[in-house]
Formats: C-alpha cells, structure tokens, sequence
C-alpha cells in the first residue's frame, strides 16, 4: 500500500461511537481514497468521466443514467469504466467491478485500518481518545451503561441490516395499478415461501415495473436481496462467480477479522441460498434461450442454467428467485401447482382505469372512442405510451380523419415488435400468419383445415406461441390482438393466399 493512500486511511481512522471509517457512508472520502489508488497506479488523479462513473455506481446508478446525466454515449462510459475496474482490481489485488466496487472498498478500508489501528496499539500509541479526523469525541458517561466502544461488556447485539444490491435494478417510474398481481407475487413468496416464481409476458406489458414495486415492498423480508441482469447472457459459470462473490463479500463485512470465515473457501451458491433468507431477481430471463426455437429452449451452453433451477426447486432452502422475461423456461410449469415450489404469472394488460390513466397523463383524457383505443392496445402499458405520444403530437383529430378501425403504429412500436418476432421459430411466424388471416377468433379444426403447417409442428407452435404471450385462448378459440394483426399484415413475409 503506498504512503498516500496510507495516509488517507489514517485520517479517516477514528474511535468514536459509529465511526464514518467503518461504514464509508461519505461519498467524498470514498471518492478520495479511489482517487489515490488510481494515482499510486498511473500517476494521474480520476478525471472528471472516472469520478463521474464512480459517484453514479456509489448511488446505485446504471451506466445509461450515468451517461445521460454526464451527457456522453453509454459506450464511453462503459469502455471508460472497464479501464478503471482494470485499474482497481491491479492495484488492490483482487477483481473490483460495478458490481460490488462500494462492498470490495468498503472491506478492503475496513481491513487495512483496523491493521493500522492494531499497529498503533501494539506500539502502544493509541489511546481511547485516538482521532485523526477531528476533535476526540465520547460519549457522556452514563452510570451501569455499557460502553459501545467494549462490545465485551455490551448485552445488546448489533442490529442485522440486510444486504442488498440493487444497482442494476431499474427506477420505477410512472407505475399503474397492479395491485391483484401484486398481492398475488407477495403472498407466494412471503406467506407459502416459493422457491421460484416467473414473471412472463409480451414486451413492454409491465413485468419489470411490477417486479420493482414488489422488491420495494418486500426487501426489508430478506437477509439478502440482488438484482441481476441476463441481458448480456452470461455463461452459468458468469453467473454462479458473480452471485458467490457478492454473497462471500456481504458476508465478509460481517465477519471480525480474527474469525475464519468458511476456512477461507467460499461457500457453493445453493448454499448461500441455504444459510441465508434471499432473495435474488434475475431480469432479461429470456436472453438464456435461443432465438428462432420455440420459446423457453436454452442456448447452446446454457443447460447448467436448467439443473440449477431444478436445484432451487428440489432442495430444501429458505430463498426465493424472481425471474423476469418473454418467455416462461420449457422446464418450468406455466401454471402454479400447489404442491410445487415453482408458480408463474403471465402478465396481461392494465384495466380500464389504469390505462385511462395513461392516456391522462400524455394529456388526452377527453379523447373519443377511448374504449376502443385502448382494446386495440391490449391494455399494454408501453403500446398505449407510444400511440398516445403520437396522438399528442400529431393532434387529437388524426384519429377522426382516420377510419374507426384503424391501427396506429409508430415506429418505436413497430421495432418493439420486431425485437419478439425476430426471436421466432419459422413455424410460429408461419402460424401467426395463418391466425392474421383470420378477422375473428378461429377454432383448432379450422386452423388444421387451412394450414399448410403439419398439424404436431401447428400445435407446437400455438403452445409456444401462447407460452410467449403473442396469441391467446378463450373457450378453445384462438385469437390474435388487433394491433399484431395489423403489424404481421405488412411484414414482407404475409400473403393473402393459401400457402406460404
């Protein structure tokens, strides 16, 4: 450790009851003590992109809020925040990410000055009134009253604080009513304890949004909670590094510095789940599944994924996975089985009031045949954004010099919808087109009449379909919503004739 970082560590160092030095609750210490790691590494202090990124991940910040608060592309910030974990993780000797940069400072302070501290008291230099960030301060002296400096003569026991880290989880925003849904997740995984619960659905209809309200409902339930990203579709191996990592070290502050923890070898994942009441969300579920398969079907490499979950769901633990995505895993149930420890929820659009809400927030809420608008749109909260934004920019009155039966797309939602019919088999867009045919909900034997789909790979294909959300059944009919019947119309591969 260099003499400069040294030295900040010995002015933050203080006994006093509560010590900022133990908790690096100032983001303007941390930022100084990361400031002097950099220099003692390159000889440069952070320059004002690294500090920027530094203060956003210690707010718990994404790189795109960052970027957009420091007005740069997210890929400067992300390319610039690589070099500076590089930096970080070379100079401290141990890996240091976005992840878990505020918890590796914090033990790796906490580390280095209660080893100074003891150097001084070895040497006999420090006393009980030892400060170098100010003026000595102690408590008034209370008689019969443990001090809280002497844990050993302290009956109380320090209070748990659970461990979270949220970082990757988005803001909430503008958040309308799901209270049913709510109550629903809430009572599966606070009062029957589910060891795994799916939120599934089409893009856009609302699933990490009520994820997000839920964990700031229940994450004061947990020991430990983190939100995790599949986005970029880590490896298995990734992904059991990452959680372990985040476990050990939250478990590592905990832990006095003269006890072994674990003889020093990390726990496997399941048991951290084990020991511990914890809650993990795993976002972007369906970036683990192949594109151009039927839904839920693994990627190549990927299959350590479905022998965990199979784990989560025999094993005895006290932790619940929230998983978030498209489509449901083929290996899990789509519906809850009472004597299962997996239930999943397919999440549909808002009702009335909620979408009218809406519509009055972009300011519309005296627009005609609103009832109509709003069955189009399926009462998906990000559709009825976009069409409402254009409804608000174009004029009321486009939608009465339009036909009544005419079906808005703006071009943000035409790409939504290509995001999910990209990820199709050929046989599930061949059956959606078969259904965009059809004006009214159609029966099973009339598809099997007028498909040139073999009748297996058909109805694998409508399971799949309605597993993704794209297609629905009511009373043994299936149907396909109006503004995906008018988006697969006038896509290249749609004909009127029989045959594709």
């Amino acid at each position: 450790m260099s003499k400069n970082v040294q030295k900040s560590l010995k002015l933050c160092y203080s006994t006093q009851n509560s010590p900022r030095s133990l908790a690096m609750r100032n983001l303007k210490e941390m930022l100084n003590l990361a400031d002097e790691i950099v220099f003692t590494k390159t000889g440069q202090h952070l320059d004002d992109l690294q500090a920027a990124i530094l203060q956003g991940t210690l707010q718990r910040k994404g790189y795109k809020e960052i970027a957009k608060d420091f007005d740069c592309s997210e890929s400067s910030i992300r390319n610039t925040g690589a070099k500076l974990w590089q930096i970080l993780s070379e100079e401290l000797g141990e890996e240091v990410n976005k992840s878990n940069f505020l918890s590796t400072m914090e033990r790796w302070q906490n580390s280095n000055i209660l080893s100074f501290a003891q150097d001084f008291v070895v040497s006999g230099v420090v006393s009980d009134s030892f400060n170098t960030c100010g003026s000595a301060r102690h408590p008034p002296d209370i008689p019969n009253s443990p001090q809280p400096n002497h844990p050993e003569t302290s009956n109380s026991k320090p209070s748990q604080t659970p461990h979270q880290d949220l970082s990757e989880m988005p803001e909430l925003g503008a958040f309308y009513s799901r209270t049913p849904e709510l109550e629903t997740l809430k009572n599966w995984i606070l009062q029957q304890r589910c060891h795994l619960a799916t939120i599934t659905g089409i893009s856009g209809i609302g699933k990490t949004t009520l994820a997000v309200q839920l964990v700031h409902q229940i994450k004061d339930e947990f020991e430990y909670v983190l939100w995790y990203s599949l986005e970029l579709s880590p490896t298995f191996a990734e992904f059991q590094d990452n959680l372990i990592q985040f476990f050990s070290q939250s478990e590592q502050l905990d832990t006095p510095l003269n006890y072994p923890l674990n003889n020093g070898k990390s726990l496997s994942l399941i048991k951290y789940l084990q020991k511990y009441r914890c809650l993990v969300v795993l976002d972007d579920f369906h970036h683990l599944f192949s594109s151009g398969e039927f839904a839920g079907k693994y990627q190549p490499g990927y299959e350590e994924y479905r022998s965990f979950f199979k784990q989560i769901e025999q094993l005895s633990h006290q932790s619940c996975l929230l998983l978030i995505g498209w489509e449901p895993a083929v290996a899990l149930p789509k519906v809850p089985q009472p004597k299962n420890a997996i239930f999943s929820l397919q999440l549909t659009g808002l009702d009335i009031a909620a979408t009218q809400e809406i519509l009055r927030d972009y300011g519309l809420p005296e627009i005609e045949n609103y009832s109509a608008l709003i069955s189009h749109y399926q009462g998906n909260p990000l559709w009825l954004q976009s069409v409402a934004l254009q409804i608000q920019e174009l004029g009321e009155s486009v939608t009465d010099l339009l036909p009544d039966d005419t079906i808005l797309l703006p071009e943000d939602l035409k790409e939504i919808l290509d995001q999910q019919f990209n990820r199709l088999s050929t046989i599930e867009k061949q059956a959606l087109f078969l259904l965009a045919k059809e004006r009214a909900a159609v029966n099973l034997a009339k598809l099997l009449e007028n498909s040139p789909i073999e009748g297996l790979d058909l109805l694998n294909a409508l399971q799949s379909l309605l597993r993704r959300g794209l297609i629905e059944k009511i009373d043994n009919v299936y149907t396909l919503c109006p503004v995906l019947r008018q988006y697969l119309t006038q896509k290249p591969g749609f004909s009127q004739e029989p045959g594709f």
